[in-house]
């Protein structure tokens, strides 16, 4: 996910996005924990998209 395509998002599909991703992120250390995680770059992967969705947000809340 790049910043020109969160920036075109509006303000609740942002949230909705940070949510899905945590929910996934949460999902991904279980499996880690259990040894179960088949692509470890994902973990990396989720982290990145949700400080990059959170970036944007302050952006927009600070442009305002």
């Amino acid at each position: 996910m790049k910043a020109t395509d969160i920036r075109v998002m509006t303000k609740d599909q942002v949230q909705d996005e940070i949510l899905k991703l945590k929910k996934e992120q949460f999902n991904l250390r279980f499996q880690k924990a259990t040894g179960q995680v088949e692509n470890t770059a994902r973990i990396r992967q989720i982290r990145r998209d949700i400080a990059r969705l959170k970036t944007v947000q302050s952006q927009q809340a600070a442009a305002k």
